[in-house]
């Protein structure tokens, strides 16, 4: 078993860092943009040593949350009101095949591969629509990219009466995210993908 000095490192094949203008490798992940779910351990970004921690270091979890979510989150209770897909009726199965429309049971699993193939390119060129500094601020933003110019309103609006002191009864201490949400709003409404 080989040992590494860094824990988490992967061997890189090849993989660039994601960091923009990142000439090294990429050897440790970080969350991406979707997350895991029932149809794999989603998305990554990779970083290198450097910018994983630069990454880390201003990661904070509990982000845009009030006092009330992060005590929420932070409860060994959380989650535990919501039905998880183990124990919905359809087992977490979104769409599954009706077999009676399938000779083969492989035709049937396979046409469900198909449709997902789909919907993850259709997610894929949607990201493609913006450059790295918008897929940045669309995160900052909270917005998934297949948005249009009325969501991205929308989500402004909800993120300025959340975090504007003049909104959210005068406490100042968000004031760094509420820049960083009219800094990425001024970006995106700009962007050619919303023209």
């Amino acid at each position: 078993m080989r040992r590494d000095r860094f824990h988490g490192r992967h061997e890189a094949r090849g993989r660039a860092c994601d960091w923009p203008e990142c000439p090294e490798e990429g050897e440790f992940r970080a969350p991406g943009g979707r997350p895991a779910g029932f149809d794999g351990p989603g998305e990554y970004r990779w970083y290198c040593l450097d910018h994983i921690r630069e990454f880390n270091s201003g990661y904070d979890f509990f982000d845009g949350m009030d006092a009330e979510e992060i005590l929420r989150a932070q409860s060994p209770l959380n989650g535990w009101e919501r039905e998880t897909r183990a124990f919905r009726p359809t087992a977490g199965v979104d769409s599954a095949p009706r077999w009676a429309d399938f000779s083969d049971p492989l035709d049937a699993i396979s046409a469900r591969a198909r449709s997902m193939k789909r919907n993850r390119r259709a997610e894929w060129e949607a990201a493609q629509r913006f450059n790295p500094e918008e897929r940045q601020a669309l995160e900052t933003m909270g917005l998934p990219p297949e948005s249009d110019r009325r969501a991205l309103r929308e989500r402004y609006s909800q993120l300025l009466h959340r975090y504007h002191p003049d909104r959210n009864g005068g406490d100042r201490s968000m004031e760094k995210r509420l820049q960083q949400v009219v800094e990425a709003y001024q970006l995106l409404r700009k962007a050619a993908a919303f023209a």
